[in-house]
């Protein structure tokens, strides 16, 4: 039923057997999604800047955490009747910084049934999620008539009209978010270099715990150092 807004976008479609909401996402499901993004770039030639990665319910879940990981293979995602918020204890663990600023430009299209109120819910937090991070690239279309349920013609093709509309970001926005982040992530760094200071090895991992918890790759770099200069301490002197 979806071959006529396929067709009408030139999209090639690739489904994976045996990728279920019981299998996991990183041992199969999301490197299934790259095995067809291979395969079919071998066969065809295909426009990279319009390759997707979208799905239903958990499988919409799962092509959240693909989008995130591989941003600079997947230029954006569609996100049917599930998703999750980024970043902290709650959330999807956010990729190295190089990686999240292409996800930043990944364009991400939520659609849901409108009786599907579970997940709209959880659509509302996402979206709030992502803006907490800057993540500003996203359009939103409800699917009429529907509930927890496949996206019928018509929705598919409102969606990927809105998965492949130019963005319309504005820059010196995204730059003063970033700029935030940046100042919270250097505020937090800079109480583990006071706890360091005055012997208090023990706080200052606990400290790094969270912020990798909270902010993942995007910190990676400062928490490898920091550990290590925390090691180089316990060597010298018993750490608490």
């Amino acid at each position: 039923m979806w071959r006529s807004p396929l067709n009408r976008h030139g999209l090639i479609f690739v489904s994976a057997a045996n990728s279920g909401n019981e299998v996991k996402i990183l041992d199969r499901r999301l490197p299934l999604a790259l095995l067809a993004y291979e395969n079919v770039r071998a066969r065809y030639p295909i426009d990279p800047k319009r390759v997707y990665v979208g799905g239903l319910s958990g499988g919409s879940r799962a092509a959240e955490m693909t989008a995130l990981a591989y941003p600079d293979v997947f230029r954006g995602a569609l996100l049917n009747a599930g998703s999750d918020p980024i970043g902290g204890e709650a959330g999807i663990y956010l990729p190295p910084a190089e990686l999240f600023r292409r996800f930043q430009e990944t364009k991400l299209v939520y659609v849901t049934g409108e009786g599907d109120e579970l997940n709209l819910r959880d659509d509302q937090i996402s979206r709030a999620s992502m803006r907490d991070w800057c993540i500003f690239n996203i359009d939103v279309r409800n699917a009429r008539k529907l509930g927890h349920e496949p996206l019928d013609p018509p929705s598919l093709d409102r969606a990927l009209d809105a998965l492949e509309r130019p963005s319309a970001v504005d820059g010196g926005e995204l730059a003063r978010c970033n700029a935030r982040v940046q100042r919270e992530l250097d505020s937090k760094l800079a109480a583990v270099e006071a706890a360091i200071a005055r012997g208090d090895h023990g706080g200052a991992r606990a400290q790094l715990k969270a912020i990798d918890a909270q902010y993942g790759g995007l910190a990676a770099s400062a928490i490898v150092e920091l550990d290590a200069r925390i090691a180089t301490l316990c060597g010298v002197r018993e750490c608490g």
